[in-house]
Formats: C-alpha cells, structure tokens, sequence
C-alpha cells in the first residue's frame, strides 16, 4: 500500500473509478477477512490459502446475511454493487493498489455470475407460501368436536 493507509488508497481508486462506494471497500475487506476465517475453520487452524473468486463471492454473501439480513441487498446496491461481477471489480481495484493479493489464475471472470442476487439476498426473507388454506368446518359443530356418529 506504499505506506497509505486504507481509506487514502480507497480515495485514490474512486478518483478513477467512481463507480463503488467507500462503503463498499470496507465492506468487501471485511468480507475476505470474514471469508479467509471460515476457510480456516473448514481446512484447519493452520491453514493460509488463497481463496478463489467463488468461495470469496460466497462468503461476501455468507457475510452480508449475517450482518445486514434482509437489508443486505439494499445496502449493497446503495454502495453501487448489483451483481457477483462488482465483487470482482472493486477486488481487482484493490489488487490493482497491491492492498490484496492475487495468484496467476485470479481473473475478474472467476466473479461473474456466481449468483443471482435475488436469490441470494430475498428469497430466504420472503414469506413461506405453503400455508394450507383453512378448510370448512365439519358438518356437524364446530372444528375439532366430534359428532355422536364419529365416536
């Protein structure tokens, strides 16, 4: 980072690409510490791999869930981030400022169309629509009583 500090180098990105919020950045950094954690967890304490642009594009799904909930699809479009593809972005702006690495296979494609967004961010809010209709009641009283006849 050449001696800047984060939100300078951030400054300077959106200079040339105005595109992303502030937010966004710091949110997408959290995101990859949050997502490295959980690799670690999975594959062992020890463990220091580089992620691919799939398992960072889920776990900055994973992580916004746990932090924003349903408000995560609008947080993230405030910040200008609609699809997988603006993950991929504003990483390779930052690699771009040596704030994250990268390996020889790492390319912006690896963040495209990793997941729809509606199904990522709305669909485990939306209301179960598997409600049974209330039926009838019974002839003969009453739902839940038993007529003579029934006994």
């Amino acid at each position: 980072m050449n001696g800047k500090n984060f939100n300078e180098v951030v400054q300077l990105i959106r200079r040339d690409d105005p595109r992303y919020e502030l937010g966004a950045y710091h949110f997408i950094r959290q995101a990859l510490d949050y997502t490295l954690k959980k690799v670690r967890e999975a594959d062992g304490a020890r463990s220091n791999r580089h992620v691919s642009g799939m398992e960072l594009s889920e776990g900055i799904r994973d992580f916004a869930l746990e932090q924003y909930g349903p408000m995560s699809r609008t947080l993230l479009k405030e910040w200008g981030i609609e699809r997988t593809e603006d993950f991929g972005e504003i990483v390779f702006n930052l690699v771009e400022y040596e704030v994250f690495g990268k390996t020889e296979d790492d390319r912006k494609e690896d963040f495209v169309n990793v997941f729809d967004f509606a199904d990522a961010f709305d669909k485990p809010f939306l209301p179960n629509k598997r409600h049974r209709p209330l039926s009838a009641p019974q002839r003969g009283g009453s739902c839940g009583s038993e007529t003579e006849s029934e006994r």
